[in-house]
């Protein structure tokens, strides 16, 4: 699914499956770019890496552990107790809460699907972790680099958005979407 070129979309391209030797976790690793109105952005944070869980992708049953299905799906601020969109946490300490995070909606029977920062292999039941790059199943994602683009995420969608942009969490950001391009499988 392309972009429409309209609004602010963050576009992921997946990319592959990366597999981790010594516990067999899987990830799913692909590319990020933000757009305004079609027009690709520039700057810190504006595009990279994602990391997601395995696939298949699947947006039903809940709490099934995968990544969600290609598709276009409109932004939210989160409000939650580990991760919100406005108010998290100034810190870059990894157990600061909480952290900066930004909540998919139309995710069929899936719920509180992220953009939040990772650390590690993967820190996702399902969600979106922005990050560097992630070359094998040996390179862990860096909590701090991926904060930051996660803020970064957060501020070109107020920039964006201007004076709609909503002043509560867990309220729609209007214009705003992630569509998400690609399902690879994991090869052996």
């Amino acid at each position: 699914m392309a972009i429409t070129g309209t609004g602010w979309e963050f576009h992921i391209v997946r990319k592959s499956e990366q597999k981790r030797a010594s516990d067999g976790k899987r990830r799913t690793v692909g590319t990020y770019q933000v757009f305004h109105n079609g027009v690709k952005q520039t700057g810190a944070g504006m595009s990279g890496t994602v990391a997601e869980t395995r696939g298949p992708s699947a947006n039903k049953p809940a709490g099934n552990n995968r990544r969600i299905e290609p598709g276009r799906y409109p932004l939210f601020t989160q409000d939650g107790t580990n991760y919100v969109t406005i108010g998290f946490k100034d810190s870059e300490s990894a157990s600061a809460k909480p952290k900066p995070g930004i909540e998919l909606k139309n995710t069929g029977q899936r719920s509180e699907i992220l953009i939040h920062p990772g650390i590690g292999f993967l820190s996702s039941v399902g969600c979106i972790n922005p990050c560097t790059s992630l070359p094998n199943a040996k390179e862990m994602i860096d909590y701090v680099p991926s904060r930051k683009r996660v803020i970064a995420i957060i501020n070109d969608l107020k920039a964006f958005a201007g004076a709609a942009f909503p002043t509560k969490n867990g309220r729609k950001i209007p214009d705003a979407f992630v569509v998400v391009d690609g399902d690879p499988v994991f090869e052996e």
